[in-house]
């Protein structure tokens, strides 16, 4: 029954309309656009966005003079107005300002850069020095290894000798020996090195105390004229 009840209903609305017509009705709004919705700062059920300058600036913007907002009281006070500027300044700087910054920026940079430049060209022309050094430590370590290789290799047939060749490396009385051995090894090589320094030092002060071949007696110079 409900089906050709609306096709009826279509078929007089396209007879009675030159155009085709929606079925759907708006409700009406509480209040139009006529009509300016300013609340009571007083009421306590007001929300807070309904007070206060901003809203009333807002108000000012729709509808003008009609809102009965005073425009002067848009303006902020001269404390307000000293708090933008410093938030302008702070966060908004000039051109000027901003150009300088960048200008230190890049001379910053600048500076940056020739240092930089000047300390790898630095380097470069220690490179050969240094690869020299390192080549030099690299042989230094080598020869220490072989040196520190043979002398282990010296202890240990010096206590094959005492203890003979079917040795355990690990007893106690073994690692003691060669313990001994190296206090030893040591002492014989201090003893060395001191003889080494007396033995320079001898040389030096005989070089010193030894008069050289140029110097000779002079002899008093007689004068003629007298």
């Amino acid at each position: 029954m409900a089906l050709p009840m609306q096709r009826c209903c279509a078929r007089l609305r396209a007879l009675t309309l030159p155009w085709p017509a929606a079925g759907y009705h708006a409700r009406p709004r509480a209040w139009g656009l006529d009509r300016i919705y300013k609340p009571d700062p007083s009421d306590p059920e007001t929300k807070e966005w309904h007070k206060g300058p901003a809203y009333e600036a807002k108000l000012y913007g729709r509808f003008g003079s009609a809102s009965g907002v005073n425009p002067e009281s848009l303006w902020p006070n001269q404390e307000q107005l000293r708090a933008i500027e410093e938030e302008e300044r702070e966060w908004f700087p000039g051109l000027r300002e901003m150009l300088n910054r960048v200008e230190a920026k890049e001379r910053e940079m600048l500076r940056l850069k020739q240092e930089r430049d000047k300390l790898i060209a630095a380097n470069m022309a220690k490179m050969p020095q240094m690869v020299a050094e390192w080549r030099r430590a690299k042989r230094d370590a080598k020869q220490k290894a072989r040196d520190e290789k043979a002398r282990k290799e010296r202890l240990l047939a010096q206590a094959r000798e005492k203890f003979g060749t079917n040795v355990d490396f690990r007893s106690p009385k073994f690692q003691e020996l060669l313990k001994d051995l190296e206090k030893e090894e040591k002492k014989k090589m201090k003893a060395k090195k001191r003889k080494q320094k007396e033995e320079e030092r001898e040389a030096m002060e005989a070089v010193l105390s030894t008069p050289t071949a140029n110097t000779q007696p002079t002899a008093p110079v007689s004068d003629s004229s007298v």
